[in-house]
């Protein structure tokens, strides 16, 4: 009879998170950043002043294609914990799902020549339907990777830290590659093409960099414990989700993450609008207040990443979140003119929110090992694909939104070809609308959940107890 070694300790002492495996795994959050944060502060934009769609229609394209992610994620992360093959369970996916998740972003970016705009509607939604397929089959698999590495609670916040650096350096990346192509390229639908095709390219590759690099160490994990707890569950999708939803934790999670990514993405989707319209600037200056913004947040992202060590998850984003509530309601005041200020406010924003990007992905693992602990079984691809589900949701719902407010306050779109207009009083007022009360709002419920959400470190601590003796149990029986 085989003994498996489960003692979490002896796990944890042994075999640490080396640096080549948290920088591994932290590439291959590039195949989620650059197209996630491209489509949050461009695509609107791109549909309604370069490929010239009225903004209630592009609104309508972005919610349609996410509706079909409300299928799909739940549906991908369900038949990721069902896989079984010698590379494991979620590498099969993220190597046959690299190369269409690189060539779909490159194709909504293109402009076709069509004599309408209902077939350019249908061609958007139909690209935009294969982009959200193949960049869940990539994306979720990776994100489910940070409770397989790992289960160590500190470990776990340095993981995700890592994931949550590279999301943010590669939103600055995205954004320092977009001045330099809108500088030397003058033509609008050059520019945004030759945009997807550069960062489709490097998404492709860091999916096979994050491959690489993280193999050995997810083969070490998965030895370390009994066989039964890789099973594939008996219950069927239906079973699982319910499940799912009856874990208290979780909903706070979602919750939590919902409202704090809601939030975000509403502000990077109007943003330029609002540096354009209502502070009369060059488009330029977006790109430099989102660089602001996502450069401060990346400094910070170390610095709550060490306090969450010391005081703990849900205490950092306590304290983050009112310092962002506060810069975002700055923004409503701001008038043209008032630079300096603006500025200022990226700063305070980034000093907030980097710690929305840290916190929910790292309390999500513990929500896993507490269903482990009650179902004796791993689903991290259930429950990841409802968190990829929620990241996509946001994009979805912000965008939606700030489409809606505008073509219902009169926002006229333009086409690549046609001059900057100047905008009605009443759109104006809506992108400041957009930009400040309704995200505050948001986050000010993200912080309720974050107050009351129950695990804490010392929770966490007799879970995993709790679970080294279950498993040493399974291995003996």
């Amino acid at each position: 009879m085989k003994v498996f070694k489960t003692n979490v300790a002896q796990i944890d002492s042994s075999v640490d998170l080396d640096l080549k495996t948290k920088l591994a795994y932290g590439v291959g959050e590039l195949s989620n950043a650059l197209p996630s944060n491209l489509s949050v502060f461009f695509f609107l934009f791109f549909l309604t002043n370069v490929a010239g769609l009225n903004a209630g229609w592009a609104a309508t394209i972005i919610l349609i294609s996410k509706v079909w992610d409300a299928v799909n994620d739940p549906l991908i992360g369900w038949i990721s914990d069902r896989i079984r093959s010698p590379f494991g369970r979620r590498y099969p996916l993220m190597v046959l799902g690299a190369i269409p998740l690189g060539l779909s972003f490159c194709l909504i970016w293109f402009v076709p020549s069509l004599p309408n705009q209902g077939l350019l509607f249908l061609y958007y939604l139909t690209i935009l339907f294969c982009y959200d397929v193949s960049f869940t089959t990539v994306v979720l698999p990776i994100n489910t990777l940070a409770s397989e590495l790992t289960q160590k609670y500190n470990e776990r916040t340095t993981l995700v830290s890592f994931k949550s650096a590279f999301a943010i350096g590669g939103s600055i990346f995205s954004l320092v590659l977009a001045q330099v192509i809108f500088t030397f390229v003058p033509d609008k639908k050059q520019q945004f093409i030759t945009l997807g095709v550069v960062c489709g390219l490097i998404a492709i590759i860091s999916v096979y960099l994050c491959v690489f690099g993280t193999y050995r160490r997810y083969q070490v994990i998965k030895k370390s414990r009994p066989p039964i707890i890789d099973s594939a569950p008996s219950f069927s999708i239906l079973q699982q989700l319910k499940i799912v939803f009856s874990n208290r934790p979780f909903l706070f999670v979602m919750g939590i993450y919902l409202c704090s990514w809601l939030s975000l993405q509403t502000v990077g989707g109007i943003l330029l609008y609002f540096v354009t319209n209502c502070m009369q600037l060059p488009k330029t200056y977006f790109t430099q207040m989102a660089l602001t913004f996502q450069g401060t947040a990346l400094i910070m992202m170390f610095v709550w990443s060490l306090l969450a060590r010391r005081i703990g998850k849900k205490e950092i984003f306590c304290w983050a979140t009112p310092i962002t509530v506060v810069a975002i309601m700055g923004l409503f005041f701001l008038q043209p003119g008032q630079v300096t200020l603006l500025y200022v406010i990226g700063v305070m924003a980034g000093f907030g929110i980097s710690a929305a990007y840290v916190v929910p992905w790292s309390m999500l693992p513990d929500v896993i090992d507490l269903d482990e602990l009650n179902t004796g079984h791993r689903r991290e691809g259930v429950f990841y694909g409802f968190m990829v589900q929620l990241q996509k949701l946001g994009i979805a719902l912000g965008l939606f939104l700030v489409g809606k407010i505008l073509d219902a306050a009169g926002y006229i779109p333009t086409s690549s070809n046609q001059i900057d207009i100047v905008q009605p009083a009443s759109a104006l007022w809506a992108i400041r609308l957009i930009i400040s009360p309704i995200p505050a709002l948001l986050l000010g419920v993200a912080f309720i959940l974050a107050f009351f959400y129950p695990i804490t470190k010392k929770v966490h601590e007799e879970i995993l107890l709790k679970l080294s003796e279950k498993r040493k149990n399974l291995s003996l029986s």
